[in-house]
């Protein structure tokens, strides 16, 4: 399944309204996903200090895409040709010939997502006014055709799991089980992975953002995977922590059995209305009832989408309620330094009425 054209033209048309409604000039939208989210053009930027391009936003109704020479054939296929505007290697210059032919005298921006460089620039072109949100918020409530796509995206999750399981056997290193995952992703469908494959074996399974290296699986020892893939661009996020070996150690079963308890006592009270951080603290509950409660570090989870790491974040400070068609990640965990960690992960949809376990 795919995004349509007119789903993206209807974003555009809400970013209009917001644009409306407070009263703002246009909208530079120049962060990655938000361009994607409202033009399908260009998920990713090439590098970390290049742009693929930026989208203003009007709110009297003519959207620009701006970008260089080498993706003019690319923003040919998402957008009409009158509306893009090529600019080469004096950009500013350009940008100063485009925004007085179009009368662009001052445009609306996030802060957080134009460099210092970049600010100095456009100031000197036209008035900056700084606001947050105004496309993050929408992208909070994901729609019909993006729930579809990220049930199947998790579904493929679900599935490199089953292949992989057979796969953990002892002398296997970290670094080879990263690479599984990443070959059973691409195998079966994946367009990439939605974040660096995370494997820690045993006391490295304690770190919760593990980078696999050397380190080999052994008989009678943990190990946490977390892991996920893109299809259709939007990502999955899944942990899972298995024993390797016939007989899972007491200690394993009871921090799997804490960890499980409470990830369930969370997603139990997940629906419309809830304050975001309550189910972080649920949680912690459970983990205070084991007075296990400092060795969990972490937030409980975070929302998911076209990146892997989005809002709401579901943490002890969360501000705001859930809401019908967020998706978070619910992900509880204990880490030992001196044995390891267990982490469990589920998906999850917030419902009309509840929460679905995608």
């Amino acid at each position: 399944m795919t995004i349509s054209t007119a789903t993206y033209e209807q974003r555009r048309e809400n970013v209009r309204k917001r644009l409306k409604d407070r009263g703002l000039p246009p909208l530079l939208v120049s962060f990655a996903a938000n361009r994607y989210y409202l033009s399908g053009f260009e998920l990713h930027d090439p590098q970390c200090n290049e742009t693929a391009g930026w989208l203003v936003i009007s709110p009297e109704g003519r959207d620009f895409l701006l970008t260089d020479p080498r993706y003019l054939d690319a923003a040919r296929r998402d957008w009409n040709e009158d509306d893009i505007f090529i600019y080469s290697g004096r950009k500013y210059d350009a940008l100063k010939d485009f925004f007085k032919s179009n009368s662009i005298s001052a445009l609306a921006y996030d802060p957080k997502s134009i460099n210092i460089f970049e600010h100095e620039k456009l100031t000197d072109l036209c008035e900056l006014q700084p606001v947050t949100g105004l496309v993050e918020d929408l992208r909070l409530i994901k729609d019909e055709a993006e729930i579809k796509i990220m049930e199947e995206s998790c579904a493929l999750n679900h599935k490199v799991y089953e292949l992989l399981q057979p796969k953990l056997q002892e002398g296997k290193t970290e670094a080879e089980i990263s690479w599984e995952v990443e070959q059973l992703f691409r195998n079966n469908g994946a367009t990439g992975l939605s974040f660096p494959t995370i494997v820690g074996v045993g006391p490295n399974a304690a770190l919760p953002h593990a980078i696999p290296g050397n380190d080999k699986l052994k008989e009678n020892d943990l190990v946490l995977i977390d892991m996920g893939g893109r299809l259709g661009d939007y990502c999955s996020d899944q942990t899972r922590t298995f024993w390797i070996g016939d007989k899972p150690s007491d200690r394993f079963l009871t921090v799997k059995e804490q960890v499980q308890e409470a990830q369930m006592a969370a997603i139990k009270v997940l629906r419309p209305g809830l304050p975001i951080q309550h189910a972080y603290h649920t949680a912690k509950a459970v983990f205070e009832k084991y007075g296990v409660e400092k060795y969990f570090t972490h937030s409980l989870g975070h929302g998911i989408g076209l990146e892997t790491h989005e809002q709401p974040s579901v943490s002890p400070v969360a501000i705001g309620e859930l809401k019908p068609g967020m998706v978070i990640t619910v992900e509880p965990g204990l880490y030992y330094p001196d044995w390891g960690g267990i982490r469990w992960e589920y998906m999850v949809l917030i419902t009309e009425d509840g929460y679905k376990i995608m």
